[in-house]
């Protein structure tokens, strides 16, 4: 499981001011249930003359942008260039990375989005780890809760690991593309590099660079050889 869904496979950990609270875990989705305190650890440390206290609990880069009508509540860190647009809704324990994006009436509890995700335009994401560079299209939802309020099951290649949760969205790993209006079920993995068509209900484990049509149609995706 670990070679396919662990942390440092899936996410380049070196994109995000919490790096720290990654190290040592197997899988994204145990920093989960520490978010809230590292933020409050981290917060008072951050350079004043970078970052304002905002509130309760609640850090804000100076060079960070947030719309007036954007509702902030804490634990809360908003990084560096970070762009955070109208009737945004930040419920806490969130982590916005450097240069990332937080859409118009997107909504974020509990979650880490890496250095320049972008997740605009009525987006839901709970409960969510969303790596570096990825992005998903308007409407896309992290639903984190499963209907029956069972512990989420992740899984892969026939196995299963119980992550011990009951509120657990997404992982999505580096460089992932999701569609619009797509839906991603409690407890899916994206492997780095993947695409998603808009529409779609994912589930489960979709494998590194691959695309991604619908639950019995994964192909692999053509990538380019960058050091040619």
């Amino acid at each position: 499981m670990k070679e396919k869904i662990g942390t440092d496979v899936i996410l380049d950990c070196t994109h995000t001011i919490a790096e720290p609270l990654f190290k040592n875990t197997v899988y994204p989705w145990e920093v989960l249930s520490s978010i809230g305190d590292f933020i409050m650890k981290l917060g008072p440390t951050l350079p004043k003359n970078e970052y304002d206290m905002v509130g309760e609990n609640i850090w804000i880069a100076k060079s960070a942008t947030v719309a007036p009508s954007a509702c902030l509540n804490g634990p809360l860190i908003i990084c560096d260039k970070a762009e955070i647009r109208h009737c945004a809704f930040i419920r806490g324990n969130v982590i916005v990375g450097k240069n990332a994006v937080v859409g118009n009436s997107t909504e974020v509890k509990n979650s880490i989005l890496f250095d320049c995700v972008q997740a605009p335009h009525f987006n839901y994401v709970g409960d969510s780890v969303y790596g570096y560079k990825s992005h998903t299209g308007a409407g896309v939802i992290a639903s984190n809760l499963k209907s029956d309020r069972s512990n989420v099951v992740i899984c892969i290649d026939g196995e299963k690991i119980d992550t011990g949760r009951k509120k657990f969205g997404a992982v999505i790993g580096d460089y992932v593309e999701v569609g619009c209006n797509s839906v991603l079920n409690p407890g899916t993995v994206i492997g780095k590099n993947t695409t998603v068509y808009p529409v779609s209900r994912v589930r489960g484990y979709v494998p590194e660079g691959s695309i991604y049509k619908k639950a019995d149609e994964v192909i692999e995706k053509y990538l380019p050889d960058v050091d040619a």
